[in-house]
This record gives C-alpha cells, sequence and structure tokens, in this order.
C-alpha cells in the first residue's frame, strides 16, 4: 500500500482512517463494489449523494495512489478509462458490509437502499466470500465462476424499489 503522507502515528485505525476516512472514498468504493460503476461517468452521474466532478477526480487519483483502484484504457471506447478495484480493495467489501448492516439498524434508512446491507449481513462471511471472489473475477480477471452476490442484490433493490413505487 503506497504511503503519500505524513502519518501521524502507526495505530492501524488511523492508519486506515488516513486513507478512507474523508467524506468521498469509501462512496467511491461502495460504488464500484456494489453499483459495478466502474467509468467516471458513472460514478459522478449515478451516485445517490451527487459527488462534484472535481472531488471524483480527487478521489479517484488518491485511491489509485494508495493501491486502492487502478484505471485502464477502456478497449471499447479510446476516450474512456476504466477503473477497476485491487485486491486490497476487494477485502474491504466484509468491513463495508458491517457498516451497512451497522447503519441499517441503528440510523433511519431508506428500505430500498437498505435492503443490500441487510441481505449482505444476513449472508455472513460464507456470502461475503462469494461476492469478494465475483470482484475479483470483474476487477482483477481471476478465472472461475459462482453465483452473482452482486445480481441478487441488485434483484433484491430492484423488487422494494418497485414494491415501494406510486
Amino acid at each position: 500500500m503506497a504511503q503519500s503522507h505524513a502519518l501521524r502515528s502507526g495505530c492501524p485505525i488511523n492508519l486506515t482512517l488516513e486513507i478512507l476516512g474523508d467524506r468521498w472514498s469509501l462512496l467511491v468504493l461502495r460504488d464500484m463494489m456494489f453499483g459495478d460503476r466502474r467509468h467516471f461517468r458513472e460514478l459522478l452521474t449515478r451516485s445517490e449523494e451527487g459527488i462534484a466532478s472535481n472531488i471524483l477526480a480527487d478521489r479517484l487519483k488518491k485511491l489509485m495512489a494508495e493501491g486502492l483502484i487502478t484505471r485502464a484504457d477502456d478497449p471499447s471506447h479510446k476516450q474512456k478509462a476504466i477503473y477497476s478495484l485491487t485486491e486490497p480493495a476487494i477485502q474491504l467489501a466484509p468491513i463495508l458490509a458491517l457498516i451497512g448492516g451497522w447503519g441499517t439498524r441503528h440510523l433511519a434508512v431508506s428500505e430500498e437502499l437498505s435492503i443490500r446491507a441487510k441481505l449482505l449481513e444476513a449472508g455472513g462471511q460464507p456470502m461475503w466470500d462469494a461476492f469478494m471472489e465475483e470482484l475479483r473475477r470483474r476487477h482483477l480477471g481471476k478465472g472461475g465462476d459462482g453465483p452473482s452476490v452482486l445480481a441478487e442484490l441488485q434483484a433484491a433493490y430492484e423488487a422494494v424499489a418497485a414494491r415501494n413505487r406510486p
């Protein structure tokens, strides 16, 4: 992992927060993991929180500098780049699942935006492992196959969204 800045201490919690503790970094990683958003425009326009383009560009640079994502030319379009999660970022999936589970229990969340967190928490380590393997296939080009946790989470979201539409 890159260390692009002066560190306050060697505490693992502090070091992690120095990389991920700003307002947007975890949300960018969330959108890449759970929203399968890999292009700048997707990350910009499909964010629930409405990230500004300059902030997104800054966070993508920061996440690349820290070794959490990579950027490559998109073979389908010369002027586009595709962002991919690295192994250290993929290993954050269980942490994001736990944060989401905590939020569903203690905060006033919407049903449709919390259904994925509820399913991930209920699925526990086996579901997290399957999801991380799926992310490795999608982002790192690892071979193999397995269930699509992402498709399961998306289907649950869509079902709740459809049920809640007027």
